[in-house]
């Protein structure tokens, strides 16, 4: 499975930590490539546009609180991004509303935290049906 990964500079050490823990999965890492300071819109376009061109099946973005990159990823219509810290949440997002860009705050869970919630959303499988049928209705 390939999976385009991008964070500021707040996410940067989680980053590198999922790429090290999830070795059988095909990354494209987006940046950035250090804890210098940045701006987190660049890494989220980047990973939305691998998205929604299909170079990547999934996306996931990282900064401190999970809010600046989940408003950016969210401005681009067909990119489902949520901000999730736990796995059960990151499994519904999944799930229920299709969630094809994950969201971790690095500020607030913790690395192995991290790799369940990851873990749960990448096992979780998309209802479609009645929660497409939301989906279309958003994109309206």
């Amino acid at each position: 499975m390939k999976i385009s990964i991008g964070s500021d500079h707040r996410g940067y050490e989680l980053k590198q930590f999922l790429i090290e823990n999830f070795p059988q999965i095909e990354w494209t890492d987006q940046g950035a490539d250090s804890s210098s300071r940045t701006d987190y819109p660049v890494y989220a376009k980047r990973v939305c546009e691998d998205v929604l061109s299909k170079r990547s099946v999934l996306g996931i973005l990282i900064c401190g609180s999970g809010v600046g990159m989940t408003i950016a990823a969210n401005r681009k219509r067909g990119i489902y991004a949520a901000n999730c810290w736990a796995p059960r949440v990151a499994e519904f997002a999944r799930q229920d509303d299709g969630v094809n860009v994950l969201v971790l705050p690095a500020d607030f869970v913790e690395k192995y935290k991290a790799l369940e919630v990851v873990q749960a959303w990448l096992s979780a499988q998309f209802k479609g049906g009645r929660y497409q049928t939301r989906l279309e209705m958003v994109d309206e």
